[in-house]
């Protein structure tokens, strides 16, 4: 059960110093999933199972469709974790206040893993997703994006519709508000730092999940679409007034699925 806490002035006792080595667990993971990410980009023979995903009818196998979830997985947590670090060092320097009842530097590190955990759920989801559409031949399997103007063109329309959703507004108000999230979702301990960063990483998929449909259209492992998407996601959840490039964004993409359908 979620419990509030109350804020003193504990909470801004915390140096630059112990806020980074707080910080250096997530940190570390972002940019080892950045390189990782590079390198299967430059050698996707990296994916484990890309041999077998240019084979018809393999796109199901157990070593093809882990390949693809480990392939989204690192993307998702380059892509998404520095976004969560506004929120992340919200709860650090929240989590300050436990420290003279002996917290540690743990509940950071698991915070940010139940996020990183909770986008790696996503990744089955977008994987089995994506070896569907390959598996129909709906979509290339080594450019790895829509084969058909009306497949591409659907799905740009639905991300663009979910940008002007009030499940969307809802989850990009959480994503933004860290001090709101926090008061209402606190739990003590590892177990419930886990559990909160598992709760943040739900509310920032409901924000984002369409926003990666574009990869399917651009392509999954496009290096410049994953690059935009991440920059995008990240002024949208911590630029004041980004409501209208929200809504804005929804418009364009609604207007590209529809000139991709009718040419």
């Amino acid at each position: 059960m979620a419990r509030g806490i109350s804020i003193g002035r504990g909470g801004a006792n915390l140096s630059p110093a112990r806020l980074a080595l707080g910080l250096g667990g997530p940190v570390t993971l972002a940019l080892a999933s950045w390189v990782y990410l590079a390198l299967m980009i430059g050698d996707m023979s990296l994916v484990p199972g890309m041999a077998a995903m240019m084979m018809p009818g393999q796109m199901f196998m157990p070593v093809p469709l882990l390949g693809l979830c480990l392939m989204w997985a690192v993307m998702m947590a380059a892509m998404m974790l520095p976004t969560a670090m506004p929120m992340i060092m919200a709860y650090a320097r929240m989590q300050a206040l436990d420290r003279s009842r002996g917290a540690g530097w743990m509940p950071i590190w698991m915070f940010s893993g139940g996020y990183v955990l909770a986008w790696a759920a996503f990744s089955v989801a977008a994987a089995v997703f994506q070896a569907g559409l390959t598996h129909l031949a709906l979509m290339s399997p080594m450019m790895m994006k829509a084969g058909s103007g009306p497949l591409a063109g659907g799905i740009l329309i639905v991300a663009g519709v979910y940008q002007f959703t009030p499940l969307k507004q809802a989850c990009l108000k959480l994503c933004r508000t860290p001090l709101s999230f926090l008061m209402t979702e606190w739990r003590q301990g590892n177990s419930g730092a886990l559990a909160m960063g598992w709760r943040h990483g739900l509310f920032c998929i409901g924000c984002c999940w369409a926003l990666m449909g574009v990869l399917f259209v651009a392509g999954v492992m496009n290096t410049a679409w994953i690059i935009a998407i991440a920059l995008y996601v990240l002024i949208e959840k911590t630029v004041p007034g980004s409501e209208g490039l929200t809504k804005l964004t929804g418009l364009a993409m609604i207007a590209a699925g529809a000139w991709l359908i009718a040419v």
